[in-house]
């Protein structure tokens, strides 16, 4: 999986987002120059476009959606920090390109945040939704094994993180729980994420996320870091914690595992190779 999936194309011209805090905006506002792009620099999470991420092998697709304060428009973009420079429908449609040129290929679409949406706009993006996969979407009432997901022609598990809308589309997943440590050091997340490992996996899907999160106190400590380079140096440490882990519905196992960058350091190699530990190769 990848987090925070559509940071690669934030619009440096944008406001910041209305769900940051007011502090935040009044510097942005007094202070552009300085601030916004130093917003910039924490806020990008991938350098890959989604097209190159599903090349990559990634199939959870971590979406954070929102519609811009004081905007007419029915238009919905991606955010963090700031908006993106495209938009929710136009990357729908780039999916689907890649799924139908991809047929046995099942990718997981999590919606999220959704800062600004109004019943309207939810009943909007949902209709989008389902005007773009039609009968690619997976309903939630089907046990999604690989076997059966090809026969009914599946492709796209979608989960939505707003109640009101699962009850009335039956297309809709709840939210799939994300473990977030909200960390700045790699020892501190590997031990968090050993402590919810610990307490038990989810009955269903659930995400590991190994993506550190910077704070005003470590980007005054580290005023020419950046989240990439903070996300590079932990690489090596959750290599390892990575190799370690165990899929499967045991207690301690791990379901999905999210990133930021994923394409550096095999990630996305050494998370697929745990699924040898379910199924070994065959010897031929």
């Amino acid at each position: 999986g990848s987090h925070d999936t559509m940071t690669y194309c934030l619009d440096k011209r944008s406001a910041v987002s209305g769900n940051e805090s007011k502090l935040v905006k009044f510097l942005n506002k007094c202070l552009p120059c300085i601030v916004h792009p130093i917003i910039m620099k924490w806020s990008i999470t991938q350098v890959l476009t989604v097209t190159e991420q599903l090349e990559a092998g990634v199939r959870y697709l971590d979406f954070r959606i929102a519609h811009k304060a004081n905007d007419p428009s029915m238009n919905l973009y991606f955010v963090h920090m700031v908006y993106t420079t495209v938009t929710v429908q136009d990357i729908l449609w780039e999916i689907l390109r890649w799924l139908e040129t991809h047929p046995q290929e099942v990718v997981i679409i999590a919606c999220r945040n959704f800062d600004g949406l109004t019943k309207r706009l939810h009943n909007h993006l949902v209709a989008c939704i389902k005007e773009i996969f039609q009968c690619k979407l997976c309903p939630r009432n089907v046990v999604p094994t690989l076997r059966t997901l090809w026969h009914l022609g599946h492709q796209v598990i979608v989960s939505y993180e707003e109640e009101m809308e699962l009850g009335k589309h039956c297309e809709l997943w709840p939210p799939i729980p994300y473990w977030w440590g909200n960390k700045t050091s790699t020892r501190a997340l590997i031990r968090y994420l050993e402590r919810m490992k610990r307490m038990g996996r989810p009955g269903k899907f659930f995400v590991a996320g190994i993506n550190l999160t910077e704070n005003l106190r470590y980007i005054l400590v580290h005023p020419f870091g950046s989240l990439k380079k903070m996300t590079l140096q932990s690489l090596p440490c959750l290599k390892i914690w990575i190799k370690q882990q165990h899929p499967g519905p045991k207690r301690k196992c791990i379901n999905i595992i999210a990133g930021d960058f994923i394409g550096n350091n095999d990630f996305v190699k050494d998370v697929i190779e745990l699924n040898a530990k379910i199924n070994p190769p065959l010897l031929c």
